[in-house]
Parts: C-alpha cells; structure tokens; sequence
C-alpha cells in the first residue's frame, strides 16, 4: 500500500476514533493506536469495526477477510487487552497462519473466555496450533472450530489436548470431515472428562458434531462414553449418518445417563422406530434430564405421540420437536370420533363391546369388532378403524379384553 494513501487512511480512522470513544477513555485510545500501529507495521488494512467495538467485552469480526496478516496485527492489538471477553473471528481465512498469530496472542491475553475460529480453513495444520495452546488453557471456555475440513487426525490433536483440559464447557467441532477415528477419540474423551476435575468449570458441558457424516460405527463410542459421563448437557448429532441403529448404540448410554439435557439428531437418516427407541429410553431412565430431543425431520407415529403424552404427565417439561403426517393425526383422533359417535347414541364404549360380548366373557374379537363398527356406521375411514383396532387389541391376539 502506498505510505501516504496508508497515513491518509490512518488519519481517517483516529478522526473516526475520537468521535466514537472520545479522548477521555484511554484504555480504548491505546487500544486502538497499538492496531493502526501494527497494520501499518504489517502491511494489512484496519478493520473499522475493531476501532468501534473496542471498549465492548464482545469483539464480533466475522466475514472481515481479516487474512493471516490482520490476524497479526490483530494479535498485538490484543495481548494485553483486558475488556474483550467474546473473540468472533469466523470466517475470515486465517489459515493456520492466523490460528498462529491468535494462539499466541492468548499466551498474555487472559480476558478472552470465548473463541470462534469457525470456518477459517485451519486443516491440520491449524488444528495442532490451536490444540498445542488448549493443552495449557487457563482462560477459554468456548471455542468453536466449524467447518475448518478438520479430519480424524485433527481431531485427535484437539481431543488430546482437551482431555487435561479444567475449563473447556462448549466444543464446536460440526461440518468437519470426523469419521470413525475421530469418534472413538470423543468418546473416550467424554468417558475420560468425568474424572478431570471436580470444579464447576473444569468439564465439558456441550459437544456439537452436526455435518461429520457420523453413522452406527461413530455412535457406538459415544453411546458407551455417555454411560460414564456426568457432565455433557448438550450433544449435536444433527445431519449426520444417524440411522436407527446407530440410535440403539446411543441408546445404550442415554439408558442410564443422568446429565445430557439437550440432544439433536434432526436431518439423519432416523424412521419412526429409531425415534421410538430414543422416547422409551429417554421415559424408562428415571434419572435421565433430557428435556429437548430435537428430531423434527422425522416422521413419528402414532405410537410415539401416544408415548409423548403419557411421558409429559411425569414431565411436564419435556419438549420433543418432530413431525407427524396428516394420516397419523387423523388416526390420533379416532378414539375421541368413536367416543362422540357413541355419546349421541346415549352409549359408552363399554356399553358397544357388552352388546357385542353375548357370552360375558369381557372379551371380543376384533373381526366381531371392525364389523359392528361399520355397521353402525361410524364416521371413521379404513385407517382409523385399523388404527383403533390395534390400540384396544394392544397384545396383537385378535381379541379385544375390555374389562
């Protein structure tokens, strides 16, 4: 850059300064005259958004194309700042470079609790940077590494170093490339995080993974590390490879987990039957806390609604986010369209199935049952009389015991 446009410029913004922060503040004035300094020793050009917010505990400078050369100038400006307490720098192509020039930044800097370096094509290389200054964290306590095309190696390198770890509470690590390896290292670091220390700050408390094509073979490690954990509240699982099977192998540590508040596996490849496993497992621990399942991109049955219901007059508390076809709710509204049906006939449903039982035995047959039910036309289709056939025939013995 030429010197007089760069001194023109640098002029600019202390003008742009003075009018924001005002002379009287100079921790912001020192600040802010340590970056111009250091962009134009480095070469880069200010981000007018870091003279701005400067005197906030939050420094958002997402999608600046800050480079690995702002991030230098950057790094300076910040090692001895004691006001920022959130760090946003998604992607702004750091590269492992910048992750540099950042880690070494937090060996002084000892404000900044929070560090997005989300999608900043840090590969492995970044990913041994970043994990070689966490193995001595003393400050962070959220970092965020999306989409950074981190793999099963990188994920090592972090896992590793967050294993001694006494302070990390959120790991970001969704739309990454972790496959098999990578997860049995996370899942041995879930199992292994219990017993790092027993400080209220010292544990992980939320893991999110989404967009790491993670399947059966990934879910089996951290279905068995959720059997140990006591301190995970929130795990991400969403548009992975998560089919039912892969749900009964996470079903296996949600059985007897008492921690995990919050779990999301929406847009996996999940039917009705994974989500039914996952209700039951959830409703059958006494001492499970989950109270949001997301698994909205599924389509439930009507099973599933019915168990939900049951599970809410226990928890009231409980949110599950899914879906549900027309046909199921049609279904669903059966029993209420019999009961209504018979009403204005002056009957109960007891009195239908005495009329039907001619031997007293408290018992009918549903073939007895589905013909006297269209006989008496009642106004339910093929699919609601199915549907409330099976749920008075609940042994599957084609014979309704109405006792």
């Amino acid at each position: 850059m030429d010197s007089n446009l760069f001194l023109l410029l640098l002029l600019l913004l202390l003008l742009l300064l003075l009018r924001i922060v005002g002379t009287h503040q100079k921790p912001c004035w020192s600040g802010a005259a340590l970056y111009l300094q250091a962009c134009r020793d480095t070469g880069s050009v200010p981000v007018s958004s870091f003279l701005r917010h400067l005197g906030e505990a939050e420094l958002n400078l997402n999608h600046y194309v800050v480079g690995p050369v702002g991030a230098k100038a950057l790094a300076i400006a910040l090692q001895n700042n004691l006001t920022i307490t959130n760090l946003e720098l998604e992607d702004n192509a750091l590269g492992a470079e910048g992750a540099r020039h950042m880690m070494k930044m937090l060996q002084t800097n000892m404000s900044i609790e929070s560090l997005n370096l989300s999608d900043n094509k840090l590969q492995l290389d970044g990913a041994k940077i970043v994990a070689k200054r966490m193995s001595s964290n003393f400050y962070i306590r959220s970092i965020k590494l999306s989409g950074n095309g981190l793999d099963d190696s990188a994920a090592q390198y972090i896992v590793d170093a967050l294993e001694g770890d006494h302070l990390i509470k959120e790991l970001d690590l969704s739309h990454n490339k972790i496959g098999v390896t990578g997860a049995q290292h996370l899942g041995h670091m879930l199992g292994a995080v219990v017993h790092l220390c027993l400080g209220v700050n010292s544990t992980l408390k939320q893991l999110l993974l989404s967009h790491n094509g993670f399947g059966r073979i990934e879910a089996k490690p951290l279905g068995q590390a959720l059997k140990l954990n006591s301190t995970l509240e929130l795990l991400d699982l969403s548009s992975n490879l998560v089919d039912n099977a892969a749900a009964a192998l996470l079903c296996q540590g949600l059985a007897t987990n008492g921690a995990l508040r919050v779990i999301k596996l929406f847009h996996n490849p999940l039917t009705d039957i994974g989500a039914l496993s996952l209700l039951k497992t959830i409703t059958k621990n006494t001492h499970s806390a989950v109270e949001e399942m997301d698994i909205y991109s599924v389509f439930v049955c009507e099973s599933f609604v019915e168990m939900l219901d049951e599970a809410r007059q226990r928890r009231p508390g409980l949110a599950v986010r899914y879906s549900v076809m027309s046909s199921v709710t049609r279904n669903m509204e059966a029993l209420g369209v019999f009961q209504k049906f018979l009403k204005n006939r002056n009957e109960s449903i007891m009195d239908f199935f005495q009329a039907l039982d001619e031997e007293g035995t408290m018992k009918v047959s549903t073939l007895t049952f589905r013909k006297a039910v269209k006989e008496a036309n009642a106004p339910l289709d093929r699919r609601q009389l199915e549907w409330l056939t099976k749920k008075f025939d609940e042994n599957r013995k084609f014979t309704i015991d109405y006792r």
